[in-house]
């Protein structure tokens, strides 16, 4: 049956293999699991109708097994008043229905073998199809883990260079400081041994001046009586 060989092809197939090679794992799932859904329903019509052809099958071997054993009564009774065309004619009947009743019985067996493949293939392809459905659960779960996770990872870059930017800018701020003390502190180191010697030399040529203007002043003040 087609359907049958459809449905084996579902079966065989290697869920992780068929993830590993997928472009999109999460789509082929979802396929897979509508395809099976799909194949799952046509089975269990088939069971369906397989159960019931089997229960008509039956039903016909048992309506011609009781034809048969009334009419070897009626060739029972013939033989008894005697009438044995009657009786051969009654056996003929009884034979062929026994004939017919053989037929049903064997086509009612291979039916009853072919409803319980179905029944085992309805049982592999719904396990099959929870499985998938559960591969389907876990990759979906995985997927938006990894972009929770990615998200997550982005926010954490995004934090760490704005701290990585305040860091420079408190950094710049630092050396600044630091830079503006050093000029500070350079502006109040005392004065160099050459400097503390021309200053001394400024001092004495401006005392040596003053002296000078002290002595014209005192030479040109009149003199006291």
């Amino acid at each position: 049956m087609a359907l049958l060989e459809r449905v084996s092809t579902l079966l065989r197939a290697n869920l992780n293999d068929l993830i590993e090679k997928a472009e999109d794992p999460e789509r082929l799932l979802k396929q897979l699991v509508l395809d099976m859904e799909n194949q799952l329903l046509q089975v269990k019509t088939q069971v369906a109708i397989a159960i019931a052809d089997e229960h008509l099958l039956k039903q016909k071997r048992a309506e011609h097994e009781a034809q048969a054993t009334e009419w070897k009564r009626k060739a029972e009774l013939a033989v008894a008043r005697g009438m044995d065309d009657m009786a051969r004619g009654a056996l003929e009947r009884a034979l062929s229905f026994d004939r017919l009743t053989k037929g049903f019985a064997a086509q009612a067996e291979d039916q009853q073998l072919e409803a319980d493949t179905l029944r085992q293939t309805l049982r592999k392809l719904e396990q099959k199809l929870n499985e998938t459905r559960a591969q389907c659960e876990i990759l979906m779960a995985e997927h938006r883990r990894a972009k929770v996770v990615g998200r997550a990872t982005q926010a954490r870059k995004i934090v760490g260079l704005e701290q990585e930017a305040a860091m420079g800018r408190m950094k710049s701020r630092v050396r600044q400081h630091s830079a503006e003390n050093a000029a500070a502190g350079e502006i109040l180191v005392p004065d160099s041994l050459e400097e503390r010697f021309q200053n001394l030399e400024e001092h004495e040529q401006v005392e040596m001046l003053l002296s000078q203007l002290k002595e014209r002043a005192a030479l040109q003040a009149p003199a006291k009586e």
